[in-house]
């Protein structure tokens, strides 16, 4: 018998025990990724003493949850972001240098190959729910206008749906769109207000947030991923502030920084110019991208970029 596999299981030494007996793992990252979550998950069962049956309902709502994923819906995926896990490790893969925009999410409705357009074209193609304006520039860290910045965007209807989530409804590729900025960096583009709306709620994620006192819903927002060559890709929302549910979103996705201004315009001649009637909508919001980060020849330290680290 190997010293790593002796020891007898008690209350007292259970995870040392269980840790001991992977010290022949063959991946190192594994190895040292199951020592802390079992430690911490002995831990946590240590401090809860759940019951038996307690544990088997928790069991059996990691099988429901693993029973509602399809290829259209990832329930596991809906867990981790009501628990701000998801969040959590969006912040820990995306930290970003001063001034840059911060990330959130990417969301489950994202649709590979939207159309691209040119600027000024508007994406509601049944042309329902209140007529909106986005523009603004997209920056680097220095405040230089990055010209060519693809921006990719999608949003929900007037009734909160995105597009995918009412086949034979909407129209294909309904309020989704890519466009470039301009040589100065600008963007602009015609939509319609978005409105809030709750995540799958129908599951075992749904239930448990029933169970906890907490709603299902999002505030409302537009998506963006916006990159550049020479950027680091920015996967992002911008809020309406004074949405009902802006202070909590269930799955976490709010930050200060991405709160805009959505400003009702009451101008017939502007409104008859962008093709809409008075009045309607509008919103203007700066993105700032961070440099990607250079490595050295061994692939070892990082470094900063000239764009990125700005004038001394």
């Amino acid at each position: 018998m190997d010293d790593h596999e002796q020891g007898y299981f008690t209350e007292e030494n259970s995870a040392e025990v269980v840790i001991g007996r992977n010290k022949n793992a063959k991946d190192e990252r594994l190895k040292e990724v199951m020592a802390v979550v079992t430690r911490k998950l002995h831990e946590a069962v240590k401090e809860i003493e759940p019951t038996q049956q307690e544990w088997f309902e928790a069991i059996m709502f990691l099988t429901r949850t693993g029973q509602m994923c399809t290829d259209w819906r990832q329930e596991f995926i809906l867990l981790s972001d009501v628990l701000g896990v998801s969040m959590l490790v969006d912040a820990i893969n995306h930290r970003k240098p001063a001034g840059a925009s911060e990330s959130t999410v990417l969301g489950p409705f994202y649709v590979h190959d939207a159309p691209e357009l040119p600027l000024g074209a508007n994406i509601c193609l049944d042309r329902k729910g209140e007529d909106m304006v986005i523009s603004g520039i997209v920056r680097d860290t220095a405040g230089r206008p990055i010209p060519n910045a693809k921006l990719d965007v999608w949003q929900t209807n007037d009734d909160g749906f995105y597009d995918v989530q009412q086949k034979g409804l909407q129209p294909d590729f309904n309020l989704r769109g890519v466009f470039r900025t301009d040589d100065a960096g600008r963007y602009w583009f015609r939509a319609v207000k978005p409105r809030f709306y709750p995540i799958p709620d129908d599951g075992p994620v749904g239930q448990l947030l029933g169970k906890l006192g907490r709603h299902p819903f999002r505030p409302a927002h537009l998506h963006f991923i916006i990159s550049a060559n020479g950027f680091q890709t920015l996967t992002t929302h911008i809020f309406d502030p004074d949405d009902r549910y802006i202070d909590s979103d269930a799955v976490f996705g709010v930050k200060k920084s991405l709160l805009a201004t959505f400003d009702k315009v009451d101008d017939s001649q502007r409104a008859q110019q962008l093709g809409f009637s008075s009045p309607f909508w509008e919103t203007t919001f700066d993105f700032v991208l961070a440099a990607e980060v250079a490595r050295d020849v061994a692939g070892e330290a990082p470094q900063l970029s000239e764009s990125q680290s700005g004038p001394s």
